[in-house]
């Protein structure tokens, strides 16, 4: 199952890319994500819930990053999770490039082959589909709301 995303980040490109290649604080923005833990350079473990049409998955599993070129921001990512108690999973491979479309507007672009296996294959596409552009959008919405934000504003309130 192949997606493209495309969505516009309201930050420079440099502070996209690098808030981008900190899996740990990306993971803070991907909706269901509960927990990251860093096994070496570049391997990653988590757990993430995720509603799927009628049910609830916890998928358990591995996220490797392939390859980072900030020259070109582009970076591809390895994402392999299951959820036993439904007998389903996912294997992922992201390749995210990033454009600057002004000095102060990035656009992401997401291309994302997907493999779901077992239970979670029987809810189709549409089903699918539906949910990875709706977590896009909110990963979207978090992204932009952590990296457009103003270093100064926590000094403000006294944070």
């Amino acid at each position: 199952m192949l997606f493209q995303q495309r969505v516009e980040i309201p930050a420079p490109i440099e502070d996209v890319w690098t808030f981008l290649m900190d899996i740990s604080e990306v993971a803070t923005c991907v909706p269901g994500v509960e927990s990251i833990v860093s096994h070496g350079e570049d391997r990653y473990g988590g757990l993430m819930r995720v509603g799927i049409g009628p049910i609830v998955v916890r998928l358990e599993g591995e996220l490797r990053v392939l390859s980072r070129n900030s020259a070109d921001h582009r970076a591809q990512m390895r994402a392999e999770a299951t959820d036993r108690r439904v007998r389903g999973g996912v294997t992922a491979t992201m390749t995210m490039v990033l454009t600057e479309l002004n000095a102060a507007l990035t656009e992401m672009q997401v291309d994302t082959d997907a493999v779901v296996m077992g239970r979670l294959g029987e809810f189709g596409q549409p089903i699918i589909r539906r949910k990875a552009d709706q977590i896009m959008e909110q990963f979207a919405q978090r992204l932009s709301d952590r990296v457009s934000r103003d270093p100064g504003d926590a000094d403000a309130d006294g944070t």
